[in-house]
């Protein structure tokens, strides 16, 4: 994703849109947050999910600005963004693409795809 970001910098905005803590360590854990030690609760408050949000940023070295979600998950539920999803939003908000459900469906070759049929190529 930072080499799409990349090759489109002036062409599209890329964000990274940080929404519920997916497995946090007062609910559920897996055996790979642990082995990668990605162990969060669930944030209490906005300053602690700005916490964990800029962990994950770091964590996956995503080199695009990240935003937040509010607690009241409005963007999560709007577009689904649980479990990873890429999408490509057009001035006026018209979807352009929008991937299958990751960890399997996050497929960065299919949105530079549909990057390179809605603005053309660098």
């Amino acid at each position: 994703m930072n080499k799409l970001a990349d090759e489109y910098k002036g062409k599209v905005d890329f964000y990274a849109i940080y929404i519920l803590e997916a497995h946090p360590t007062d609910v559920w854990q897996m055996q790979s947050n642990v082995r990668d030690n990605v162990l969060f609760r669930s944030p209490r408050d906005e300053a602690e999910r700005a916490m964990v949000a800029g962990s994950c940023v770091r964590k996956l070295h995503i080199k695009f600005p990240a935003l937040i979600d509010g607690f009241d998950n409005q963007v999560e539920s709007k577009y689904t963004g649980w479990p990873d999803r890429m999408y490509l939003i057009q001035p006026g908000g018209r979807i352009a693409f929008k991937s299958k459900p990751g960890p399997f469906g996050f497929h960065p070759d299919e949105l530079a795809s549909a990057l390179r049929n809605t603005v053309g190529h660098n």
